[in-house]
């Protein structure tokens, strides 16, 4: 029960905050300031994008919060970090899926609803994920890790997916 209470509280203050609450604000918020779609056939096709990418977003959020429960055991927030490192799934490919899922969904609700002010959101939040990275959770990483976390760093890419490359790592479940 504890253990659920914990994804819980991370998926409410993180993911949702930042892909719901976050954009419904700036949508109400700044209505008069910022862009929408005007109501044509045309803008089907950036609306139905948007969706695409929304679902493709949540689905790979979703299966990172699933891995972090099941291999990682622990949660996607930094005060409550997995204890094994995750290095299976979408984290083959690329060392923060789960920021491009969340990012993924901000620009999918960007191109749903023709906000620029989102695109702008979806922006500064890979900006500030970005620094965050740089300067806090991979020292983290490496520092929990060891060897391990220096292998995957090696072969694996931050943000641009690829296919993987050398051996496997090492505690990765």
């Amino acid at each position: 029960m504890l253990a659920v209470l914990r994804h819980a509280l991370s998926i409410l203050l993180l993911p949702t905050m930042v892909a719901i609450v976050i954009p419904r604000w700036i949508l109400r918020t700044y209505a008069a300031a910022d862009s929408r779609w005007p109501s044509t056939a045309v803008t089907a096709v950036p609306r139905t994008l948007g969706v695409l990418l929304m679902l493709a977003g949540v689905s790979l959020v979703a299966w990172c919060i699933a891995l972090f429960a099941r291999v990682g055991k622990g949660t996607l927030a930094p005060w409550d970090p997995t204890s094994r490192l995750v290095a299976v799934g979408p984290y083959r490919y690329t060392r923060n899926p789960m920021i491009t899922g969340v990012l993924t969904t901000l620009v999918g609700e960007a191109l749903l609803t023709g906000s620029r002010l989102l695109g702008l959101w979806a922006l500064l939040f890979f900006a500030i994920n970005h620094t965050y990275f740089l300067l806090l959770e991979e020292p983290g990483l490496a520092h929990r890790f060891g060897a391990s976390y220096a292998e995957y760093k090696r072969t694996v890419p931050r943000w641009l997916p690829r296919r993987p490359q050398g051996r496997r790592v090492a505690d990765s479940g």
